[in-house]
């Protein structure tokens, strides 16, 4: 296991923080063991707290405009810059021309430079010579891990004995992690045993124990290195509950993930997260995001597990507007809906109890369930 937290980190988002671009910086503001963070750079928001932004609630830290404001600022309260992290999940992960520039200031500030994106930053030989000057580490945490280290499906998920829960999305950038989170949390505080499985470069961002990065994979070895993560943290931690943050959405025309997840994880059951207020696919307009119904079809014919419960994404609603949202879904589904930001992860809990059980029932009858 990691020793946490490395250090002091500022989180680079600028013209992102709040948008579907901004979910690596994020995730970072509402929670991580990995790094203390002490800013987050978005010119078009500084001066405001990140989590107002994010989820209408303070938390303390400031958007600052620049690296030399955020520098200024650790300075200020005791704690020393060590990390500049890359906040953004631009579409196909590029590094652009002026955040290049951004990360050449941090590298000549001493800071490491921690990146999920797909460009990979210890490859450019400008980035590398700075950073070997100034002696300070640059992480590609998307660079495919060496092929030996990389494993096949087995069939020991067979072995695992947690019960597993996958969180699904009907989008990419919808909100599956976050979910994730809270409902381990929610698990936790009703005295079970939980475990994330992260699949994605924010999950490790934020320090999860068992998590690995899919998109770095080669394909041939996704489905094994999602069966190994999950049995290692059953053979290491033999938790109650594993649950596995899914990526992209079964139908999403540029991210359709999902299948691996739930061919090789092979979940008992599923909780699909959902915007309502969504028409078209993360990014791309006049590809309308299918109907509800539809893609809980889909993933129950690919699994043959059930979907049990909705959890709602309020981006574009009103809070106040929420309960009658998760209402008609309740009602076009027969599901459990739920917004966990809003009402927290206890009322998401209850409605998995009957799940213990569910493994053994046909998919047609899952809505019985008590």
């Amino acid at each position: 296991m990691w020793r946490f937290p490395e250090g002091n980190a500022v989180v680079y988002c600028e013209r992102a923080f709040g948008t579907t671009n901004g979910k690596t910086a994020h995730g970072l503001v509402r929670r991580t063991r990995r790094y203390v963070v002490s800013s987050v750079i978005d010119s078009r928001l500084a001066g405001r707290d990140a989590g107002d932004v994010l989820d209408g609630e303070p938390c303390g830290i400031p958007i600052v405009p620049n690296l030399v404001t955020a520098v200024a600022q650790a300075a200020r309260v005791g704690n020393r810059l060590t990390h500049f992290v890359m906040g953004l999940a631009p579409d196909g992960g590029r590094l652009a021309s002026t955040d290049r520039e951004r990360v050449l200031r941090a590298i000549a500030a001493g800071l490491h430079v921690d990146s999920g994106l797909h460009t990979f930053l210890s490859e450019d030989p400008t980035i590398a010579a700075a950073a070997a000057a100034r002696r300070v580490r640059i992480r590609d945490i998307r660079r495919p891990p060496p092929r030996p280290e990389l494993h096949s499906f087995s069939g020991k998920i067979e072995e695992v004995g947690s019960l597993r829960i996958a969180i699904l999305g009907t989008d990419s950038a919808v909100g599956k992690r976050t979910t994730a989170w809270e409902l381990v949390d929610g698990l936790h505080d009703a005295g079970l045993s939980a475990v994330l499985a992260g699949t994605g470069q924010t999950a490790w961002f934020q320090g999860a124990d068992y998590s690995i990065i899919l998109d770095s994979l080669v394909n041939d070895f996704v489905s094994g290195e999602i069966e190994h993560m999950v049995w290692r943290a059953w053979r290491e931690l033999r938790p109650d509950v594993i649950v596995l943050e899914g990526q992209g959405s079964l139908m999403n025309p540029a991210y359709p993930g999902g299948f691996e997840l739930l061919a090789a994880g092979r979940p008992h059951a599923v909780v699909l997260q959902h915007a309502p207020a969504r028409r078209d696919y993360d990014g791309f307009p006049g590809y309308p995001i299918h109907a509800l119904t539809d893609q809980i079809r889909a993933v129950e014919l690919i699994s043959g597990r059930p979907v049990v419960a909705i959890t709602v994404n309020h981006e574009g609603l009103d809070p106040e507007a929420v309960p009658e949202v998760c209402a008609r879904i309740r009602e076009e589904t027969g599901l459990p809906a739920h917004d966990v930001l809003l009402e927290g992860a206890a009322p998401l809990v209850r409605s998995l109890a009957p799940v213990h059980g569910v493994d053994a029932l046909p998919v047609e009858d899952r809505r019985a369930v008590p």
